[in-house]
């Protein structure tokens, strides 16, 4: 049997951290390779909190590097794309910073790859092209990617006689009636997988990894899969929970901080890992950056010029003129309220329910 390795990317983001010590401590002998892809320009708490892990997990986190040079890997390759900038348009950064140097670490090897989206986000994040890497949700109601489940619908006869010879259960009759019910305008695949999950999700899982087995995925090269048994569905909460009561704790950038304008007091963080000067960031993070890291601000500043900035819009020199900053915390302020009023969290990254719709997942998880 050919070996297949385990893989788990952690960007220094919440999620992938809650995920490599959720893995490492529901499954210890899952042999599961961490690895962080360093661009050389990650906040210093970032690096904390992946030291933190290094510390707690059985195994050593493989940190990966773009670029061997001198350089700092974006460094190197802003230079060699000529000082263009990336943005969401162009995010050559990911590509070349992730992407590239997770699909040379794995190689031609047959990879199984563990990605934090949680059971509350409705995305499904990164997928590779390559068809040696496999891609598992540990924290979804729906562990499998978007490609299976497509081509599991499609195959459903293949597994009919291996569902009627599995042990049946209360949610049997209604199961088995969802499953065998064509797709159709009125019956959609979203909606008979939610169904189907719904119904009995371990069974569910069972049948599509038995029909994995037919394919030539990787984990048609495991003799088992102990995540078909798990039917924990994950959401923002949990993530918290298990940051803290690990002892890692939560990364300090998602920690609050207060801030006065016209007299009223507002709070703000950051909402995502990744570069401290990444494009993606809100105007009220790029402000945050701005007072609390100034000598980062500094530098992110340093790399704009003439038909390059970070914001399409304004320049970072634009944005901190102090009638600027005044408005965005107005308005950031404003917003901040009307959704308070709609979700009780304590945390700013799910008050502020637009944080995290755009991004990589490569970078943000």
């Amino acid at each position: 049997m050919t070996k297949v390795r385990h893989v788990l990317g952690i960007s220094g983001g919440k999620d992938s951290a809650a995920l490599a010590l959720y893995m490492n401590d529901k499954y210890p002998g899952m042999d599961i390779e961490y690895y962080t892809c360093d661009t050389g320009k990650e906040l210093d708490e970032t690096y904390e909190l992946i030291d933190k892990l290094n510390k707690k997990l059985s195994r050593n986190i493989v940190q990966l590097k773009a670029a061997d040079t001198s350089f700092a890997p974006f460094d190197y390759y802003l230079n060699l794309y000529r000082g263009f900038l990336p943005s969401s348009n162009s995010r050559w950064c990911t590509k070349k910073l992730k992407l590239e140097p997770f699909e040379q670490f794995v190689g031609d090897d047959p990879v199984i790859s563990y990605v934090g989206i949680r059971g509350d986000e409705d995305r499904d994040g990164y997928i590779s092209k390559k068809s040696n890497i496999q891609s598992i949700f540990p924290f979804r109601k729906n562990i499998w990617s978007e490609d299976v489940i497509v081509k599991f619908f499609s195959n459903i006869d293949t597994i009919a006689e291996y569902y009627h010879s599995l042990p049946k259960n209360e949610a049997s009759e209604r199961f088995g009636n969802l499953l065998f019910e064509p797709i159709s305008y009125s019956f959609s695949r979203d909606s008979k997988l939610n169904l189907l999950l719904d119904a009995d999700i371990k069974t569910f899982n069972k049948l599509v990894f038995a029909y994995i087995k037919t394919t030539d995925y990787p984990l048609a090269k495991v003799d088992n899969f102990p995540l078909v048994d798990n039917d924990e569905v994950l959401v923002r909460d949990d993530i918290f929970n298990i940051l803290r009561e690990s002892g890692v704790g939560v990364p300090a950038y998602y920690e609050k901080i207060d801030f006065k304008i016209n007299g009223e007091v507002g709070q703000y963080a950051r909402s995502r890992s990744g570069c401290y000067f990444c494009f993606f960031q809100q105007k009220i993070e790029w402000i945050w950056l701005y007072e609390q890291h100034p000598e980062r601000f500094k530098e992110a500043m340093e790399y704009e010029k003439e038909g390059y900035s970070w914001n399409q819009k304004e320049t970072l020199a634009e944005l901190t003129q102090p009638d600027r900053i005044k408005q965005i915390k107005e308005e950031y302020l404003k917003r901040t309220n009307r959704n308070k009023q709609k979700n009780t969290s304590q945390y700013l990254v799910d008050i502020l329910d637009d944080a995290e719709t755009e991004g990589c997942a490569a970078c943000f998880i």
